[in-house]
């Protein structure tokens, strides 16, 4: 007879053998608070213009160094489901507005370091919760009278730059001015009359080399790739576009030709080659200078291009095939026929160029009618030049943001410090238990400007003393000085350090919501990993 073993009691006997289950405050809610820490504390030293770089390692084994913390998070790939969850809030608020993941992880990491503290004094989650969303809910009734104004006009250049030049300036400080400018002027030149703005629409193509200095805005596309035949250059051009290859076309049914003497062999060659002359020469009869082509280019279609004087460029994604299409005005031919007027593109200037040694193909239109611009970049490292580029989606996300709100507030922490102060005073006018949890939710907001100054090299302490000072004085345009040698405080309107209230917003709204969720997991419960155990490798096996 066999001998029977009992299971562990309790909720582990229902489950397959394998499971692991933890609850309670000391098992689940400390654990997941802790690995919560120490998710936001790795990114928040990496916040504000003087942010430290974090060197990432994909599984790929490509290297990253960035302070761009949706760069950072999208790499690291968290495994751990309470972390997963703050990761989840950022990359929310980077589709909804394109900027402030950092500020969702640390401030979503102080209001969970914060609220340890609570549940440790013996309150209760639901008590620290309910606290912290009242908090909130205050914080968002008080944010739009921190408004600096709104912006009216995005087409005039001045008003948007500031709002521009501050989320580039935590990517690139130093070169925040001259970015701010391309980038502005990259956007406003596509901005269209009604519909919205789609950040699509700019394109960024990385050219090593020189310095971030030389990087210049083109209206319409540029392609990293040489022509396919002689003529490199063509003015006021028509342009066609076909998504498939540039070449005899097979039949889809197999045939046998019979062929008995030598003058046959010739013919059926001939007819061969008459066809796809006809076929290239209707296509340059109809005013066409420039082929685009979406698959291989065949040798006989080169030959008669090259005779007629087209120009032929081969594109390998069909991406930018649909996006040449948009800034030319074509429509993508699926078959080689003679296109109709309607089919045809057009554009001011196809020319073949290069920068440093890269060739470059250019499809250029003249000011104001391109849907698409491209900013060229240039940098000495590929590293510096991915840097740049998440440097331009953020302001070209910013861009975007202003055209669906357009108000603005201060920057450099004199909004959290006026909101702490605030939500502070709003807790001790509260009879209940809640009043703790609201206090925790304004210390927390304290990381913004701490976060500034320690990365900054300030006294963090000393900055918060002066900041709290002057917003008592009704100063609430004072925000942290990251240039001066000791703590001090600047009006950052003045300063022109702008944030926008969109972004600012939903940051404050997903790190609550997130920090909520964390806070009110009691139990964890993980199923037996599917799969047996990883076979070794054997010592034949290739490496790959």
């Amino acid at each position: 007879m066999a001998l029977h073993v009992p299971r562990a009691p309790g909720f582990a006997q229902m489950m397959k053998e394998g499971a692991k289950h933890y609850s309670g405050l000391e098992e689940a809610v400390y654990r997941n608070i802790s690995a919560c820490k120490e998710l936001a504390q790795t990114t928040i030293s990496a916040y504000g213009p003087h942010g430290q770089n974090k060197m990432v390692i994909n599984h790929l084994e490509k290297l990253f160094v960035t302070n761009d913390a949706a760069t950072i998070l999208r790499e690291l790939e968290v495994e751990h489901p309470a972390a997963k969850i703050l990761v989840m809030a950022s990359q929310q608020q980077e589709q909804e507005c394109g900027d402030g993941t950092n500020l969702v992880l640390g401030f979503a990491g102080a209001l969970l370091e914060n609220a340890e503290e609570l549940l440790r004094m013996g309150l209760s989650v639901a008590e620290v919760t309910e606290g912290f969303e009242m908090a909130c809910k205050k914080a968002l009734d008080v944010l739009p009278s921190l408004s600096t104004g709104s912006i009216s006009n995005m087409r005039v250049k001045e008003e948007v730059l500031p709002a521009i030049r501050t989320a580039v300036m935590s990517k690139q400080y130093g070169n925040e001015d001259f970015l701010a400018s391309l980038i502005a002027d990259a956007c406003i030149s596509i901005l269209p009359a009604k519909v919205s703005f789609s950040v699509d629409n700019i394109r960024v193509c990385k050219i090593l080399g020189s310095g971030i200095l030389q990087s210049t805005v083109i209206q319409g596309m540029v392609f990293k790739r040489q022509v396919e035949g002689d003529v490199t250059k063509a003015e006021q051009a028509k342009v066609v576009v076909y998504s498939c290859p540039l070449d005899s076309m097979q039949t889809e049914t197999k045939g046998t030709v019979l062929i008995k003497n030598a003058d046959e062999l010739l013919n059926f060659s001939k007819g061969e080659e008459n066809m796809m002359e006809q076929q290239i020469k209707d296509i340059a009869d109809t005013g066409v200078k420039v082929i685009v082509t979406g698959g291989k280019v065949g040798d006989l279609a080169l030959h008669y291009a090259n005779k007629y004087q087209l120009m032929i460029v081969r594109l390998l994604s069909k991406w930018d095939l649909r996006r040449l299409c948009k800034s030319i005005g074509a429509t993508p031919l699926p078959k080689i026929v003679s296109p109709t007027s309607d089919e045809c593109g057009f554009c001011n200037h196809v020319f073949v160029d290069e920068i440093g040694d890269t060739p470059i193909i250019v499809f250029k239109q003249d000011a104001k009618e391109s849907p698409i611009a491209t900013i060229v970049i240039r940098g000495s490292t590929e590293n510096i030049l991915d840097d740049i580029e998440r440097a331009v989606d953020d302001g070209v996300n910013t861009f975007k943001a202003l055209t669906k709100d357009g108000r603005t507030l201060p920057g450099a922490g004199a909004v959290e410090i006026e909101l702490a102060s605030q939500v502070s005073t709003f807790g001790e006018s509260l009879p209940g238990l809640e009043q703790y949890s609201v206090k925790k939710f304004a210390e927390s907001l304290e990381i913004v400007p701490k976060s500034l100054a320690k990365n900054a090299g300030i006294k963090e302490t000393e900055v918060l003393s002066k900041m709290y000072a002057a917003h008592h004085e009704k100063k609430t345009f004072a925000g942290v000085d990251i240039e001066a040698d000791c703590a001090a405080v600047l009006n950052a309107v003045e300063a022109k350090v702008i944030d926008l209230f969109i972004t600012k917003y939903w940051a404050l709204k997903f790190a609550t919501s997130a920090a909520c969720t964390v806070l009110r997991v009691d139990q964890i419960i993980m199923a037996k990993r599917a799969g047996g155990p990883k076979a070794k490798p054997n010592k034949d096996w290739d490496e790959d």
